[in-house]
């Protein structure tokens, strides 16, 4: 896989699939997932609907550039946002989402591609958003999956997600994909599949297992901000993609962003949690196909 540089400061590594002439889609993975876990059956089937599909790792995450420098405790950083001292809590903070979607961006401009269909989910989402309200000229359509807008009011996390989110993780390789399977508390409760999990753990740590990454991206989106008065001036295409189990990011968060995004697409998936099951590929896949037809 291809790594380029996007700014002086961050080179990401990235995958294509697909015909360069088609219509690009750039994926945007979530928090501390490495650009793998947009499955690769999943990319290939969108890509021969005609598509030219881009994925990445973000900073800190994967192959790409990861800030060893800035060390950040993640329990330190949680207990200062916890306790209202955001002023401590934005002291800690080593870049911002803005930054992470400049990295998406740049991605971009190095392939080439003056705009190009931006697909984000969870914190994917977050930081497509923030392409789409802060360089619209770059973005044909946005697509905000299992995602929010920023305002604490909307999309939290049951409080039994919350603290798997929380929790570290084994840094032995069988432990790792052993407490990867905590991560059902907020899959498809119909779906959900522990053999399918701990495929993606394993391929993960084998890969790059990098957690010191993760209290870092953490900052960026926890501190981010609110987008509710962007998104309400936003005039790009716009689908709202979201499982009605999730709960990790309730489905309150897709249902305010497309109440906020003027003329916005709204869909709500039964049996589809805070993860996008084989099953429901099709319903998904269709949607991205005539989204960014």
């Amino acid at each position: 896989m291809p790594n380029v540089a996007v700014s002086p400061e961050v080179s990401v590594e990235y995958e294509t699939f697909g015909d360069p002439s088609h219509p690009p889609v750039l994926l945007v993975m979530g928090f501390g997932a490495q650009m793998i876990a947009w499955h690769d059956d999943f990319c290939r089937v969108l890509a021969q609907r005609g598509r030219y599909v881009i994925r990445y790792d973000n900073r800190d995450c994967g192959l790409s550039t990861k800030f060893h420098d800035h060390p950040v405790d993640m329990g330190q950083f949680i207990a200062k946002v916890s306790s209202g001292d955001i002023p401590s809590a934005l002291g800690m903070l080593v870049y911002t989402l803005r930054d992470m979607a400049g990295d998406g961006l740049g991605l971009l401009t190095a392939l080439g591609i003056e705009r190009a269909h931006v697909v984000g989910t969870s914190m994917g989402g977050m930081i497509a958003q923030t392409m789409a309200v802060t360089q619209p000229e770059r973005v044909l359509s946005l697509t905000s999956m299992m995602s929010s807008t920023g305002e604490p009011e909307y999309g939290q996390s049951s409080p039994e997600a919350r603290a798997v989110l929380s929790s570290p993780k084994p840094s032995d390789r069988e432990g790792y994909i052993t407490a990867a399977e905590r991560e059902l508390a907020w899959a498809s409760k119909r779906y959900g599949d522990p053999a399918t999990v701990r495929e993606l753990a394993a391929r993960s740590y084998d890969r790059a297992y990098y957690p010191a990454g993760l209290a870092r991206q953490l900052a960026a989106m926890t501190l981010a901000g609110s987008r509710a008065d962007a998104l309400r001036q936003l005039r790009i295409p716009t689908l709202v993609v979201h499982g009605l189990d999730d709960t990790l990011i309730d489905p309150s968060g897709g249902r305010r962003t497309a109440e906020l995004v003027r003329g916005s697409e709204l869909l709500l998936i039964p049996d589809m949690g805070h993860d996008r099951p084989r099953q429901l590929w099709p319903q998904i896949i269709d949607a991205l196909e005539s989204h960014t037809g």
